[in-house]
């Protein structure tokens, strides 16, 4: 599984090459065949008697970290959306972005994007997990801002950024206190022990971080700020990150580790708490929207808010109807997105107050409009999917597990409620998105350009989503057996699999359909009369406000931090880093018993090793007093033989031919260096600073002593230095040990080493002829 995971990454390293030749073949044709061989790949895992597949490479066996692969019923279902759904974004993009556009990096990136959304939701791994959890974060900032010209979308590329791997963070100390509880990084292992995570103490605290990180990827309240913001990204990208892949990684994260925290309680309470209230604002902030792409930005953030309340209830109703609104709303929902592109992208607006009446002129486009957001909408319809899992979620509200605590018990009455609440809400912006845009009056005056049908290319991709809502709507047990109850299993190990029917008879869950679709006809018709609501909820109020208050005073303050000591000064420089060395070093030392001075086996120091160190420890200080800087530099070179000496003394030949080499090529290059510096001055300091100074020194210096004597006389591990004697010939060919470690046992660090020292000298060089240039200018 690691080539079906790493390709697109690998592939991305080839798309500069390919785009070179944008203007004869689009770069997209050539990107289309990766997620779709990928999902060829893994679509033959789809069947009855699917079992769940792991595959281990070795990364860092030490710790504990591997690439850990494995496929179950979930990760199956998020894999064929990722390469899935992305195919069909691919071919959508090659007749959404002209040739003129930086193709080449667009693709890039998404390819990033599919390796580590591929990576996320296979990694057994917690810390690879994290890594490639993380990478989503980054390869979206850089879609998000794909159009870095625009400010809105550098704005909406940070924000994303900011929040998401905000909560990234938090999500790693969460699994790294489970790593601590359990003593694994495997999920499935920490799955296993999951009675041992329920009696820990670190219970709650791993529950809270890892809920954040997935609160934050999922935009939910009130961590949803970020989503209407990424819509500043090419249609492609919002149809691709946010109905499909990015925006569900948290509902993923949080359907991995229910078979651990669905018997906590507050789990429960959390999850539900925040789904339903972002299913609520979600929708109901959708209303007051006028840019098609924000209309479906506060949709996704109501639809996300809504699985993400399923998966907090728990049950075997609400897990299967988690999964099967994850399928469904990736359908309907990607299809809109790339409707919304369609119709910027032949109108020249998304405004819908310009829009009306596009019907006539766009009747393929409005019918997979009308198909797609009555889906979205939840229409009782036999042909439309949406129904079904909204049947679901209305059936799962009404079916919730009491507790012991008081909460629990107040949210089991009050959520059916609330879940009709948003769904109101939803079918309002549905019908608005639909009848908005395609009828009522024709505004072509207003609009930039003279709308028309979109070529065949641009509607490929959203007919065979529309076409998959159809499908499943009209034969559901097709992917149900087969696929979702795999993944419910996977989620909720009791999971039973049922066959799925469109007409129960007049159910409660009917009856509450029906209540949506009734008040939703209503509230839409006489939207313009309550309208005036929204300036009194929200209002004012807006968590945008807050988010840029607290960026802003982030900003101040650090700016005043950071100016307080960037002053130029390479002296305060220096004694801020080595101060704060010294501090830190000698606090953890003495914290962890880490300081040990040992007599023993010392070898005998005569008179010669004494004059020595006195001839080293006066050329040191020499170099304090010298008022003459080639002076100091010679005094200087005397510390260096010195120490050369000293290895002379104690048997270290090669060390100290290597000190020579060094000590007079260095008092060379200084030598030729200062001699075109001006001389020394007289020093001025004040008593503080040469306190300062002195106290850095000092200090430093007898740190350094004191972590030497303490590694001497410490024997805490097994010594290294054996290895060395006894592998040097058979793995180096060497006697020679010292030589056998530079150039074999780490050649690689030696090389890497010249290459700095090689940069660093091309640098110099091409200063030193820049400089001469501008003279000669």
């Amino acid at each position: 599984m690691i080539f079906a995971v790493l390709i697109p990454l690998l592939f991305a390293c080839f798309v500069p090459i390919i785009s070179k030749i944008k203007h004869k073949v689009h770069t997209g044709f050539f990107v289309f065949v990766i997620p779709f061989m990928i999902f060829l790949y893994f679509i033959r895992f789809v069947g009855t008697g699917f079992s769940p597949i792991r595959d281990t490479y070795n990364w860092i066996p030490s710790l504990g970290i591997n690439f850990d692969f494995y496929l179950d019923g979930l990760s199956l279902l998020f894999v064929l959306l990722i390469s899935g759904i992305g195919t069909l974004v691919v071919l959508y993009s090659v007749y959404y972005l002209d040739t003129s556009e930086r193709l080449g990096q667009f693709y890039v990136y998404l390819l990033m994007f599919m390796t580590a959304m591929l990576g996320v939701v296979l990694s057994d791994n917690v810390f690879v997990l994290y890594v490639f959890w993380e990478l989503t974060s980054i390869s979206s900032f850089l879609l998000i801002g794909y159009w870095h010209f625009n400010e809105r979308s550098r704005y909406g590329a940070l924000k994303s950024m900011l929040i998401t791997i905000f909560g990234g963070l938090s999500m790693f100390a969460g699994f790294i206190l489970l790593t601590v509880i359990t003593g694994t990084t495997s999920i499935q292992g920490m799955i296993e022990q999951k009675d041992i995570i329920l009696d820990s103490t670190y219970l709650p605290l791993a529950l809270g971080f890892i809920l954040l990180g997935a609160f934050t990827k999922s935009a939910q309240f009130p961590f949803h700020i970020w989503l209407p913001d990424a819509m500043e990204a090419p249609t492609p990208v919002s149809a691709y990150l946010h109905s499909a892949t990015m925006v569900k990684a948290g509902l993923f994260l949080v359907a991995r580790f229910s078979p651990v925290f669905s018997g906590y309680e507050w789990f429960f309470i959390v999850v539900s708490s925040f789904g339903i209230v972002t299913l609520c604002w979600g929708s109901y902030m959708a209303v007051r929207q006028t840019d098609l792409k924000a209309i479906l930005a506060f949709s996704t953030i109501s639809q996300l808010g809504m699985i993400m309340a399923m998966l907090g209830f728990g049950t075997k109703v609400a897990v299967f109807a988690a999964v099967f609104h994850i399928l469904n709303h990736a359908t309907f929902k990607g299809s809109l997105f790339m409707v919304a592109g369609i119709i910027d992208h032949e109108t020249g607006t998304r405004d819908i107050r310009k829009l009306g009446g596009l019907i006539s002129f766009m009747p393929i486009t409005a019918t997979l409009a009308l198909l797609g957001t009555f889906s979205m909408a939840g229409v009782p319809l036999p042909f439309l999917n949406g129904f079904y899992s909204k049947e679901l979620f209305f059936e799962s509200t009404l079916n919730l597990n009491e507790g012991m605590n008081g909460v629990t018990n107040f949210l089991v009455q009050i959520v059916p409620y609330l879940a009709v609440f948003g769904s109101i809400f939803t079918f309002v912006y549905s019908v608005y998105f639909f009848f908005g845009v395609f009828t009522g009056k024709k505004n072509l005056d207003k609009l930039p350009k003279k709308p028309h049908e979109a070529p065949v290319g641009m509607l490929l991709s959203p007919i065979v989503l529309v076409l998959g809502v159809i499908t499943i709507g009209l034969f559901p047990n097709l992917v149900n057996g087969s696929f979702l109850a795999h993944a419910a299993q996977s989620v909720n190990h009791a999971f039973e699999y049922k066959n799925i029917q469109f007409w129960h008879g007049f159910t409660t869950p009917l009856l509450m359909s029906l209540i949506v679709v009734g008040i939703g006809v209503i509230l839409y018709l006489t939207r313009t009369k309550w309208d005036a609501v929204y300036r009194l909820l929200p209002g004012n109020w807006s968590f945008n406000k807050v988010y840029n208050v607290i960026l802003q005073t982030i900003d101040t303050y650090s700016n005043k931090v950071t100016n307080a000591y960037m002053n130029g000064s390479v002296r305060t420089y220096m004694a801020i880093i080595l101060g704060t060395t010294f501090i830190v070093t000698l606090v953890f030392l003495l914290v962890t018993d880490g300081v040990t001075i040992n007599y023993d086996n010392l070898a005998d120091i005569t008179i010669l090793e004494i004059s020595v160190v006195l001839i080293i420890t006066i050329a040191a200080l020499g170099t304090i007093f010298s008022n003459n800087k080639l002076a100091a530099i010679l005094i200087l070179g005397v510390v260096g033989y010195g120490v050369a000496i000293l290895f002379v003394i104690y048997r270290a030949p090669d060390l100290a031919l290597t000190q020579l080499v060094i000590e007079t090529v260095t008092v060379a290059l200084f030598l030729l260096c200062f001699y075109h510096l001006p001389q020394l001055r007289k020093r001025t300091e004040s008593i503080r600073t040469k306190s300062i100074n002195a106290s850095v020194a000092i200090g430093f210096g007898a740190l350094m002593s004191l972590i030497a004597i303490s590694a001497h006389s410490s024997n805490w591990f097994d010594t290294i230095s054996d290895y060395f004697l006894e592998t040097a010939l058979s793995i180096g060919g060497g006697t020679n040990v010292v030589n056998v470690i530079l150039v074999d046992m780490r050649g690689l660090d030696t090389l890497f080493e010249i290459t700095v020292l090689g940069i660093a000298a091309l640098a110099i060089y091409s200063l030193i002829k820049l400089k001469k240039n501008e003279e000669a200018d």
